[in-house]
C-alpha cells in the first residue's frame, strides 16, 4: 500500500481549551517524525480551536449525523465538521453503539455522508468478549463490515475514495481494560478485514488503512504496529498526553523505519 502509519488520538469526551497546549505539544512531535500521520479526534468544541492551534496533524470529529441538517437538538453533520476544520471523522465506535444504540445501517449512512462532505472516515468494528470466546469474532466483524461499508464510487475528481477510508478494529473487550489480543489474534483479524475489503473494493480495497485499537500503549505499540496489515492505531487514553501519545508515534516512526 505504501501508506505511512497513521496514528489517531481519540480524546472521547475529555479535553478543554486548557488541553490544548497538550495537542500543540503533540504536535510538535509530529512534525519531527513525518514518515508517520498523526490525527487527534477531539471533543466538538475543540476541533476548530485545535485546527488552529496545530500545523502538523489531522483534526477530526468523534460522530456526524446522516443527514445535512435538519431538526436534530445536540447533532452535528458532517458539513459542520468540515466547515469547523475537520479532516475526518470517526464512526461507529463500540461506545456509540452502546451508549446511543447506533445501528449497522445508520452508521453506513454516516459514513456516505461523511464521505460525501468530503471528509476521510475511520470505520469502527470490533467484537464483544462472549464473541471472541466462542470462535464468532472474524465473523462478527466481517457481518459489521458487509452492514456499515459505505457505498462509494470508485474515483472521485481523479481520486480513488476508497483512499478516505479506514477500518479500526478495536476488539471491544480491550477498549480502556489494558487487555490486547495476542499478535496472532491481531494478524488473523487484520487479514480476515483485508479480505473482506479487497472482495467488497476490488484492488482499491488495497488501499484502505486497517487500524487497530484497544489499549495501545507506548509500550506494546511497536509490535503492534509490526504486524502484518497493521497499518496504525486508533489510541483512546494514552492520546491526551504528549508524553504518552509522543511516544507511540515515535514507535511508530521506528516501525516505519524497519
Amino acid at each position: 500500500m505504501g501508506h505511512r502509519p497513521y496514528i489517531v488520538g481519540n480524546w472521547k469526551m475529555n479535553g478543554t481549551r486548557n488541553s490544548l497546549a497538550e495537542a500543540r505539544a503533540i504536535d510538535r512531535v509530529a512534525s519531527k517524525w513525518p514518515q508517520v500521520r498523526v490525527g487527534i479526534a477531539p471533543p466538538h468544541t475543540l476541533i476548530h480551536a485545535m485546527r488552529d492551534a496545530v500545523d502538523s496533524i489531522d483534526v477530526g470529529g468523534q460522530d456526524c449525523h446522516s443527514e445535512t441538517d435538519g431538526a436534530y437538538t445536540g447533532d452535528i453533520s458532517a458539513a459542520m465538521l468540515k466547515d469547523a476544520g475537520a479532516s475526518f471523522a470517526i464512526l461507529g465506535h463500540s461506545e456509540r453503539r452502546q451508549y446511543h444504540g447506533e445501528t449497522n445501517p445508520q452508521v453506513k449512512a454516516k459514513c456516505e455522508a461523511a464521505l460525501g462532505a468530503g471528509l476521510s472516515v475511520i470505520l469502527c468494528v470490533g467484537e464483544t468478549e462472549e464473541q471472541r470466546d466462542s470462535g464468532e469474532a472474524e465473523s462478527t466483524v466481517s457481518g459489521q463490515l458487509t452492514s456499515c461499508l459505505p457505498e462509494i464510487a470508485v474515483e472521485e475528481e481523479g481520486e480513488s475514495v476508497s483512499a478516505r477510508l479506514a477500518i479500526a478494529y478495536e476488539p471491544i473487550w480491550a477498549i480502556g481494560t489494558g487487555r490486547v489480543p495476542s499478535l496472532d489474534e491481531i494478524k488473523a483479524m487484520h487479514a480476515s478485514i483485508r479480505a473482506k475489503l479487497v472482495d467488497t473494493f476490488g484492488e482499491n480495497g488495497n488501499e484502505v488503512r486497517i487500524l487497530y485499537g484497544g489499549s495501545v500503549k507506548a509500550d506494546n505499540a511497536l509490535e503492534i504496529l509490526s504486524c502484518d496489515e497493521v497499518g496504525g492505531a486508533l489510541v483512546g487514553g494514552a492520546s491526551l498526553t504528549n508524553e504518552s501519545f509522543g511516544a507511540i508515534i515515535i514507535a511508530a516512526a521506528d516501525d516505519a523505519r524497519d
